[in-house]
C-alpha cells in the first residue's frame, strides 16, 4: 500500500492517542486541532500574550515525536511552583516564545516540530481567536470552553446548541489538507469542547463533505458529566452528523469491551460517567460501515483507547465497505 494522507481532527488526549498509534506507519500524518481551549496554562497565556491556544498543539507535537523520552517529557513538564510559572508547561511556554521570535503562530508550531522531530504536521483549525458558547436544555447559556468542560457550579443539563461567540473562518491549510486526504479521522475526545469546535469553524464541514477521502468518526469510550450524560453511540453519531450538515461519515469505530471494573468504580466516584452504550442495531438505514472491537487499553489509572488497536482499525477503514464489520 502506498503511503496515504491521514488527517486527524480534534484536540486533547483523543488526538494524542490516534497519532501515537499511527506515527509508527509510513503514512503522511496531519493533525488539525481546536483553537477553543482556554483552561489552565493555555488560558493564562491567551490572556497575557494574546496568543492562540498552544495546549492542544503541544500534545499533538509530542504524539508525533519520535524524540528521546527526556525531550518529550520536557515539553510536557509542568511547573508546580514559582511566581508566574506555576501551572505552565514547558511546551506551552516554548511555543509562546517561538511565536514571539518568528512573528507567527504557525511558524512557531513548525519550529517546535523541528525540535521534537515530529513525524507529521500540526495545523490550527483557525487562525482567529474564538470562544465557545453552549445553550442548555430548559434554558441557560454557558460561555467559555473551560466552563463547558468543567461544569462546577452550573446546572447539569443536555447541551442543545454549540456555537462561537463570533464567526471564525478556517485556516486555508486545514481546508487544503482535508480535501487532499485519503482518510480523515474525527475524534475521539470531549464532544463539545475538543471535537465539535473544529466543525464550527466556517469551511471545515464543507471540506469534509467534499473530500475524496474516507471520513471516520471514533466514538468515545465513556460519557462525560455535563457534556454527554447518558449518551449512547447513536447519540454521539447523531450530534456529529448534525454539525457536519448531513450524512458525511463513511465509517464509525465503536468499542464493545467493558472497562476494567476497578477503573469504572473510580470513574463513577469522581462523577456521573458511564461506558458509552452500543448495540449493532443502533444505526438502521445508515450507509456508513461500523467497525466494532475491543479498543480499551490496559491501564492502572485511566480508561483510554489502545492506540495500536485503534490504529489498526483506522487502517482497515481505508478499505471498509458500507456494511458492519467486527474486529
Amino acid at each position: 500500500m502506498r503511503p496515504k494522507r491521514i488527517v486527524v481532527i480534534g484536540g486533547g488526549t483523543g488526538v494524542f492517542t490516534v497519532l501515537v498509534g499511527l506515527k509508527r506507519t509510513s503514512h503522511k500524518l496531519s493533525a488539525i486541532v481546536t483553537m477553543a481551549d482556554e483552561g489552565g496554562s493555555t488560558g493564562a497565556l491567551r490572556a497575557d500574550f494574546g496568543i492562540l491556544p498552544p495546549g492542544d498543539v503541544r500534545r499533538a507535537l509530542i504524539a508525533l515525536s519520535p524524540a528521546e523520552k527526556t525531550l518529550s517529557d520536557l515539553f510536557s513538564y509542568r511547573f508546580e511552583e514559582g511566581k508566574g510559572l506555576e501551572g505552565h508547561s514547558v511546551g506551552n511556554l516554548l511555543i509562546t516564545a517561538l511565536e514571539r521570535m518568528t512573528g507567527s503562530f504557525e511558524n512557531a508550531i513548525s519550529e517546535a516540530g523541528k525540535i521534537l522531530g515530529a513525524k507529521g504536521e500540526v495545523i490550527p483549525v483557525t487562525l482567529e481567536h474564538v470562544r465557545l458558547r453552549a445553550w442548555l436544555k430548559g434554558g441557560g447559556v454557558v460561555t467559555g470552553e473551560h466552563a463547558i468542560d468543567v461544569p462546577m457550579g452550573r446546572r447539569i443539563a443536555r447541551i442543545i446548541r454549540l456555537a462561537f461567540t463570533r464567526k471564525a473562518n478556517a485556516n486555508p491549510r486545514a481546508i487544503d489538507t482535508i480535501l487532499r486526504a485519503d482518510l480523515v479521522v474525527i475524534g475521539p475526545g470531549d464532544l463539545y469542547t475538543s471535537v465539535l469546535p473544529n466543525l464550527l469553524v466556517n469551511g471545515i464541514s464543507t471540506a469534509l463533505r467534499k473530500t475524496r477521502g474516507k471520513v471516520v468518526y471514533v466514538v468515545n469510550l465513556m460519557t462525560k458529566r455535563g457534556e454527554t450524560d447518558n449518551f449512547t453511540s447513536r447519540d454521539f453519531v447523531d450530534i456529529i452528523e448534525k454539525y457536519l450538515g448531513g450524512e458525511t461519515l463513511d465509517v464509525i469505530v465503536v468499542n464493545t469491551a467493558p472497562p476494567p471494573a476497578r477503573l469504572l468504580r473510580l470513574y463513577r466516584e469522581k462523577g456521573h460517567v458511564a461506558p458509552v452504550a452500543h448495540k449493532p442495531d443502533f444505526f438502521p438505514g445508515k450507509s456508513f460501515a461500523v467497525i466494532e472491537g475491543k479498543f480499551i487499553r490496559s491501564d492502572r489509572r485511566f480508561i483510554r483507547h489502545d492506540s495500536q488497536r485503534l490504529a489498526r482499525a483506522l487502517l482497515r477503514a481505508l478499505k471498509a465497505r458500507h456494511r458492519p464489520i467486527s474486529s
